[in-house]
Parts: C-alpha cells; structure tokens; sequence
C-alpha cells in the first residue's frame, strides 16, 4: 500500500473536527508522514505542518537534494503560489524553498516554506509575516484532494 492510500485511511479513521489538534502518522514503503492537523471537515483541512521521511534518502548528497528541489518545484504547481529554491546550505545539508512570490496584502506576506534535508526529510509549513513583526507560523488550508496529491508527490519524487 503506498504511502498516500495509507495516509487517506487514516484521515479516514478521523472524526471532522476544529478548535484542537490532533497528529496523523502513517508509513509505507520505506517513507513515514506525520501530519499537524488543527481542522478536519469533509472537504478539507488545515495543517500547522507537513513531514515525510523517505529511508532512500537517508543519506542524500546535496546535490541530490538540489535536484529533488527542483523537481518539487515544477510538481507543487497547485498550491497558492509557486514554491522555488532561496537557499542551499551544503555544510547543514538542507535546501530551503519558498514561495515565489509570496502572497502579499495589506495585512502582511504569507508563503510556504518547503525545507529539503539530508536524513531524508521534507517538511511544510506556512508563515505569515506582518508589518513591524516577526514572522510566525499559520494554518495552511487545502482540501483532502490537494493534501492528498501533496502527500503522493512527496512521496514520489523522494524515490
């Protein structure tokens, strides 16, 4: 069973709910999901974070990191804004992306940030940065589909 059937049964196990968190995991395959959920209705949901580990990548140089960057960067074309790389640290080993261009409105920016690291994890947050403020994480809302398509792609493009 892949890792997104095993992660739309779990989300299946859950009952809607909102004003609390709860954590989902599951595994496949060599690749482990753990998911931050702060709202779960029929349709959607919203996440505080996204992390999926890929044991093949446990030891990934950071060129290949780099190049799983990229191919991340032309898969996530249906979250808000499109993601690109803004750095590589090839001492830690990380490859940091973000929105590009990040949603800007009168209340501030908000964006994704992707982190690519050796160990084999990818992980998801969004932030929100308002004027005069440090920046601080946010909810990100999709919907089962997209965070199910997320989860695949995170999966697919670790092999």
């Amino acid at each position: 069973m892949s890792l997104q059937s095993q992660t739309k049964l779990a989300l299946a196990n859950l009952s809607p709910f909102s004003g609390s968190s709860q954590s989902l995991s599951a595994s496949a395959a060599g690749a482990r999901i753990e998911v931050g959920l702060l709202t779960l209705d029929a349709l959607a949901l919203a996440f505080d974070h996204v992390v999926v580990a890929r044991d093949a990548l446990s030891a990934a140089p950071i060129e290949q990191l780099k190049k799983l960057a990229d191919a991340l960067a032309k898969q996530l074309t249906y979250l808000l804004e499109p993601i690109s790389a803004v750095e590589v640290d090839a001492d830690q080993c990380v490859v940091q992306m973000r929105s590009s261009p990040p949603q800007r409105d009168d209340n501030g920016t908000r964006y994704y940030e992707l982190l690519v690291r050796r160990g084999g994890e990818l992980s998801l947050r969004r932030f929100e940065k308002q004027t005069g403020n440090i920046r601080q994480a946010v909810p990100a809302h999709v919907t089962r589909e997209v965070f199910l398509r997320l989860v695949d792609d995170f999966a697919g493009v670790a092999c």
